[in-house]
Formats: structure tokens, C-alpha cells, sequence
């Protein structure tokens, strides 16, 4: 009995996975999502689609993405978003998620057409910055991708 129980409390304390090092970001697409005219007027913002692949020999149970965007001429944040990538069922080694598609909920408005925003001399571009978790794991970064000058039609 004692076996079994030294057994199981060595399986529940394995080392953390490295995620800068087992999680990686592909399929990434970045540009300026159109979402439609807010107070009449048009309106603009960051987005991100990817998908993570687990290159770990363990299930990640409890994937989670918190999804920082930035003004490129700035440090601080500006929009967040948390996903869950992966419930209990977790994102088994080698299988890849579903892709996430992640907006930033803020951006620019303007009269302009969206094109005349984006040309705009006060535009400024954006970077986006990925971070992941699993279970009860702190947030690593993973990944950091230029928001690319581009409309992402509605």
C-alpha cells in the first residue's frame, strides 16, 4: 500500500512543462479587424487568429492564452483578451488547437474610410504579444507577431 501511494503523489508532482520551449504558435494571421460603424463612426482594431501545438510529451490540461496588444510606439498595454484553448480534456502532445481568432476590443475611429484610417499620418501601428498557462502554471510568453498593415474584411 505504501508503494502505491508513494506511486501516485511522485505521478501528481512531475516538473512543469516549459512552455516557452514545448508551446509553439502557428498558422498566425494578424491585421485591422472592421467592426462596422460604432457611434457612427468607422472603426478599427487589432486582431490575431493562431492555433498552439503542443510539442511536449504531456497533456496540457487547462490552456489558457492572454493576448496583450500594443501601440508599437508604446510599452504599455492596450487591449487584453483571455482565451481558453483547452478545457479539463486538455491539448494532448503533438495535437494542434483549434484556431483562435482574437480581436482587441480597442482600436481607432474616424470618419474616414477605413483605408483614409489606415493612411492616416496619426495611425500607429500595433505588435501583439502571446502569453500561455496551463493548469496551475504562471503565464509565459510564447510568442510576439507585428499586427501587419491589412483589413480583415467582416
Amino acid at each position: 500500500m505504501l508503494t502505491v501511494t508513494a506511486a501516485l503523489a511522485a505521478a501528481g508532482c512531475s516538473e512543469p512543462i516549459d512552455l516557452k520551449q514545448n508551446l509553439e504558435v502557428v498558422d498566425v494571421s494578424t491585421g485591422w479587424w472592421d467592426e462596422g460603424v460604432v457611434n457612427g463612426m468607422n472603426k478599427l482594431v487589432p486582431s490575431i487568429t493562431f492555433k498552439f501545438k503542443n510539442n511536449s510529451g504531456e497533456t496540457l490540461n487547462v490552456l489558457q492564452a492572454n493576448v496583450q496588444f500594443k501601440r508599437v510606439s508604446e510599452e504599455t498595454e492596450w487591449s487584453t483578451s483571455y482565451v481558453k484553448v483547452a478545457g479539463s480534456e486538455g491539448l494532448a502532445p503533438a495535437a494542434t488547437s483549434a484556431a483562435k481568432v482574437v480581436p482587441a476590443e480597442k482600436g481607432y475611429t474616424g470618419t474616414e474610410s477605413r483605408a483614409q484610417m489606415m493612411a492616416n499620418s496619426a495611425f500607429v501601428d500595433a505588435r501583439v504579444e502571446i502569453f500561455a498557462k496551463y493548469g496551475s502554471t504562471q503565464w509565459v510568453s510564447v510568442g510576439k507577431f507585428p499586427i501587419e498593415r491589412r483589413m480583415i474584411p467582416r
